[in-house]
């Protein structure tokens, strides 16, 4: 099976040479986007991503400098990202046989890139996929990258012999897809947390560390079946059959 992640916000400043990196395969669509947004002025960022004025400085700066190459402050994507999904899935505990099993098995939706394997070499950016910057393909970022994220995908269950999909990914990256057009089976796990008694609910804070180490899990297990993910038991979690369905296997944590 493949899977599918969200990136970060947070990125890490110098992250660790693993492996050689790989190429993002959309890059030079990338391009189009990065020059796009290295005219706008700090302002207009702002307004558009609704971010503060320093940041908004930071990353013009950013889309400026970018460059379509793998120059040396480049870093894998993988080890780059480090907001909750990524403590969760721990790259850098990952030895290297299982970092390049990883390669084939996990991909990460971006903005800016598109979809991105681990090892692709990336510049620091933050362009979140709900942005709606118009573009040459449309009014938004689902318009940009639907159709190329969605034909890559494709390539990738072939290349794992696989027609089964694992949404890790939140609602607006998920998006990016076009489920219909993949022809794959979509499978997106729920992760709930039950206190004091009360119906389980969606703790966002825990989802999103689960959502990591399920990726990982699926890594390290070599999962090739749907049925293979109710094994999963990180951060307490447990398989709960009454709440699934069978393409929303349901996880949860009584505290």
């Amino acid at each position: 099976m493949l899977c599918v992640i969200s990136p970060a916000k947070k990125l890490a400043a110098n992250p660790p040479r693993r492996l050689p990196l790989s190429s993002p395969r959309l890059l030079e669509d990338a391009a189009v986007l990065a020059k796009q947004l290295a005219a706008l002025s700090p302002r207009e960022l702002a307004s558009l991503m609704s971010i503060s004025d320093q940041l908004a400085q930071l990353n013009v700066a950013r889309f400026q400098a970018w460059q379509a190459d793998l120059e040396e402050h480049a870093g894998a994507a993988l080890l780059t990202f480090t907001g909750d999904t990524y403590v969760g899935f721990d790259a850098a505990g990952l030895n290297d046989q299982n970092l390049a099993k990883a390669q084939d098995r996990v991909r990460i939706l971006s903005g800016l890139y598109g979809l991105l394997r681990p090892l692709d070499g990336i510049h620091p950016y933050r362009l979140g996929m709900g942005c709606k910057l118009a573009n040459p393909r449309g009014a938004n970022l689902y318009d940009y990258w639907r159709e190329g994220v969605t034909n890559l995908l494709k390539e990738d269950l072939r290349a794992v012999g696989s027609n089964t999909l694992v949404n890790l990914a939140s609602q607006e990256y998920a998006q990016a897809i076009d489920q219909a057009a993949l022809g794959a089976r979509v499978i997106t796990p729920r992760f709930l947390d039950a206190k004091n008694g009360k119906p389980p609910k969606m703790l966002q804070l825990y989802v999103k560390r689960a959502r990591g180490m399920m990726a990982r899990y699926m890594v390290e297990t070599n999962a090739g079946a749907s049925e293979a993910l109710q094994g999963f038991d990180q951060l307490g979690y447990s398989f709960n059959p009454s709440l699934s369905k069978p393409d929303q296997p349901t996880f949860v944590r009584i505290h």
